[in-house]
């Protein structure tokens, strides 16, 4: 039986549909916070259970009897609560006997204790240090942060800006993380190993032609001189400064294919508007 945890999350649903393309429903099992808002789960035929991270006797019942378990990253954004709620994780599943654990981390967290990766960092170590067997997997950031339907504005305008500096973004769709998951989840040939998902690199320059293409009309790039404000100027800070241009194969060689293209994200996102 296969256990996926915060299923009921935009990640979480794209793992499920992946695994029932390869195993029955009922050896899949949802563990969701709020199981009443994952009727739609339950309809599937798969398991649904009861299980919060702050109630770490949910996760024991909820974990019980699980061959393998994903471990979906808690939202929880404070260090120091998220790591807790991972070891009472860990705990459990080391108490429920699970067989394997696969884990959603983040790149960079096998190397850096510090900043945002201190929760990854602390919860790679404590798997590693439980005796079950493990898969990391340490995602870039998602490309649906800077891919998506709000990209209709900048087709609109004929103008697509950025205050990326033209440097390279490694992200990932999350399809494509789901898929990888569910085929680590399946496959015992990825126990022991830490990948290092990135999807294709891109600059900006590139989404404004990518824009162009599939929209059908000219959509020019421009600079942004100040600073872009909210979690979306974080992001392109963050590419400015090189930070995310670190390039791996480890993605395509999970997904057993290249990572889907700049050029298709932008098509998915356009058609979902």
């Amino acid at each position: 039986m296969i256990v996926v945890s915060a299923a009921s999350g935009a990640l979480g649903r794209l793992v499920l549909a992946q695994l029932l393309t390869r195993v029955p429903a009922d050896q899949v099992v949802a563990a969701v916070r709020d199981p009443a808002r994952a009727a739609d789960l339950a309809a599937t035929g798969i398991g649904v259970r009861h299980a919060d991270y702050d109630d770490p006797a949910s996760l024991r019942s909820a974990f019980r009897d699980a061959d393998r378990l994903l471990l979906i990253s808690s939202p929880e954004l404070a260090p120091d609560r998220r790591t807790g709620q991972h070891l009472a994780a860990i705990e459990a599943a080391v108490a429920g006997g699970v067989r394997a654990v696969g884990y959603t981390s983040f790149l960079g967290a096998d190397r850096d204790g510090t900043g945002m990766n201190a929760a990854h960092h602390r919860t790679e170590r404590a798997i590693e240090a439980s005796g079950l067997p493990y898969t990391l997997l340490r995602h870039p950031f998602y490309s649906e942060a800077f891919v998506n339907p709000g990209l209709r504005a900048a087709l609109d305008s004929g103008e697509l800006t950025s205050g990326t500096g033209g440097r390279g973004l490694n992200t990932a769709l999350r399809a494509d993380l789901a898929e990888a998951a569910a085929n680590v989840l399946t496959d015992d040939s990825h126990l022991g190993r830490g990948y290092d998902l990135t999807g294709p690199l891109w600059t900006y320059p590139q989404l404004a032609e990518a824009l162009s293409e599939v929209g059908g009309r000219p959509v020019g790039y421009r600079e942004e001189t100040g600073e872009v404000p909210g979690p979306i100027g974080f992001l392109m800070g963050l590419a400015r400064s090189g930070a995310l241009e670190r390039q791996t194969d480890d993605l395509h060689r999970v997904l057993g294919r290249p990572p889907t293209p700049l050029i298709e994200a932008v098509s998915r996102a356009l058609t979902a508007w």
